[in-house]
């Protein structure tokens, strides 16, 4: 099952870009996987827990978006997408579909972080918490 190597790798790359300290806690880690990159999204999803066990991700979401094969038909040359698994048959004339832009992605889309002030409030907010989520000169968190 290689898909805990990969929930291990996900884990360390948001690790290396996660500021230290108990304030930056992540709520969410989003990918996105494409139909033929070779991962089963039950299964990433089943790792993570045992991945995250430990570490500051402990307790975070992990959300999979699910990328369609985009492809060309090599017979009739119509554009196909779909989800389904191999093989690719495209819906004008049965022929094989080649995948040609997408859906072979394996992409770490998105990392959602605590902001520390615990009212609620997203990171760059306004609102002037306690907390500081309203930086100083305008800056972000």
């Amino acid at each position: 099952m290689h898909e805990l190597s990969i929930a291990h790798a996900i884990v360390t790359t948001v690790l290396q870009h996660v500021p230290p300290g108990p304030d930056a806690r992540v709520l969410s880690v989003g990918v996105s996987v494409g139909v033929l990159a070779g991962v089963v999204p039950r299964a990433l999803q089943f790792c993570w827990d045992a991945a995250t066990a430990g570490t500051p991700l402990e307790g975070a979401r992990l959300q999979i978006e699910r990328v369609p094969l985009e492809g060309r038909c090599l017979d009739c040359g119509a554009t196909a997408t779909t989800v389904a698994p191999p093989p690719h048959r495209c819906a004008v004339c049965s022929g094989p579909v080649l995948a040609t832009s997408a859906g072979r992605e394996l992409d770490l889309t998105t990392v959602e972080l605590d902001d520390g002030c615990g009212d609620g409030c997203d990171e760059g907010c306004d609102q002037g918490c306690d907390n500081g989520c309203l930086a100083a000169a305008g800056e972000g968190r």
